[in-house]
């Protein structure tokens, strides 16, 4: 029997077997809701097409060609995506405004008998509820920051934390950056950041798994990693948050960071043209020094040196300006196994419930 589709504005409240956005890839690429799967019912040519042929000749014209462009998609997402869903397949799809794409696409789906529920408004009522959430959402949360000078393994501790069941809002991954000049994530070749809106929609996909009565533990960013920001509620938090320091000797912080960025050793270039960057800052001679560093290929001198020059100093401000309230610190003799095992007992036996009463 063919169903009627269902409409809502709070598609977070239930659970369904897919979530389709059926905007075209280049606005998927931009952002979607996380999890969603992408099939166009226009791509990006067709819809440029549509929507040039409805300024240049008549919005009639353009919604004859858009829907046969539609249906013709339909028809092969039919072939392809939707041949072995059962019965009791229930899909959620939208749009950019909840308008004529999605309801297409509902429409057929409702009409082979499937329970097919569309976001009223579309990608924008999602939008909407995005950044409200991240208004007031950032602020039910108690806060620990991990802080320690470049190299001192901030982002592998947290993620020892969470495998041993904490809570860590993992920044730098869901901006697919380490936050620094060289933080640019590798994975053959460089790997693009996530755009501001779908670094906002992860953020807000990790922030309402948390648990409030637990910490949530952080790195010491600042507020903006690679080019994605920061919502202003969470910094604020971040700031005003109790800190945890490592110390880690300048020595065993070079050889970490000689194995964390071998794409730089192994691509002298990039290393070179970002580098490049700091000339304004620290001026033509060491920038030289730099470059006769990479040319004899002298690793462990040039990274102690922008240890020293540059990375050091500017930790030293941002704690001044960003992280003043440092409650407890470590100091590691080194980042293998035992001794961050040290002080992964005594980080977890900290983090108890909030209200637990011990």
């Amino acid at each position: 029997m063919p169903s009627p589709p269902v409409y809502t504005k709070q598609p977070w409240s239930e659970t369904y077997s897919e979530i389709i956005d059926v905007r075209s890839e280049g606005e998927f690429a931009e952002d979607h809701i996380p999890g969603a799967i992408n099939l166009p019912v226009l791509n990006n040519e067709e819809r440029a097409e549509v929507g040039t042929i409805y300024k240049q000749v008549s919005p009639f014209t353009a919604r004859k060609i858009g829907a046969a462009l539609v249906y013709k998609n339909l028809s092969q997402h039919l072939r392809e995506h939707f041949a072995d869903k059962e019965k009791d397949y229930r899909p959620l799809v939208y749009c950019w405004r909840g308008g004529q794409r999605s309801n297409s696409m509902a429409w057929v789906l409702g009409q082979i008998g499937w329970r097919v529920t569309v976001i009223e408004g579309g990608y924008k009522t999602y939008r909407a509820y995005v950044r409200e959430q991240l208004e007031k959402l950032p602020l039910e949360f108690t806060y620990k920051i991990l802080c320690g000078k470049t190299g001192s393994g901030k982002t592998y501790i947290l993620r020892q934390m969470q495998q041993r069941g904490l809570q860590v809002l993992d920044l730098e991954n869901l901006a697919n950056h380490r936050g620094s000049l060289l933080g640019e994530e590798w994975q053959d070749k460089p790997l693009a950041q996530p755009s501001q809106k779908y670094f906002e929609s992860l953020l807000w996909q990790q922030l309402q798994s948390f648990d409030s009565r637990l910490p949530v533990w952080v790195e010491s960013e600042s507020n903006k990693i690679g080019q994605v920001y920061l919502p202003k509620p969470l910094w604020q938090k971040m700031k005003q948050a109790s800190c945890v320091e490592i110390h880690v000797p300048t020595a065993a912080r070079v050889q970490f960071l000689l194995q964390q960025y071998p794409h730089l050793i192994e691509h002298p270039e990039i290393l070179q043209a970002k580098l490049g960057y700091l000339k304004a800052r620290y001026g033509k001679k060491k920038l030289a020094q730099w470059y006769q560093a990479i040319a004899q290929q002298q690793w462990v001198e040039l990274f102690q040196d922008l240890l020293e020059s540059h990375y050091d100093p500017t930790y030293t401000h941002s704690m001044q300006r960003d992280y003043t309230n440092v409650q407890q610190e470590f100091s590691l003799a080194d980042l293998s196994v035992v001794s961050v095992d040290k002080i992964l007992h005594s980080l977890v036996t900290d983090c108890l419930p909030l209200d637990s009463g011990n």
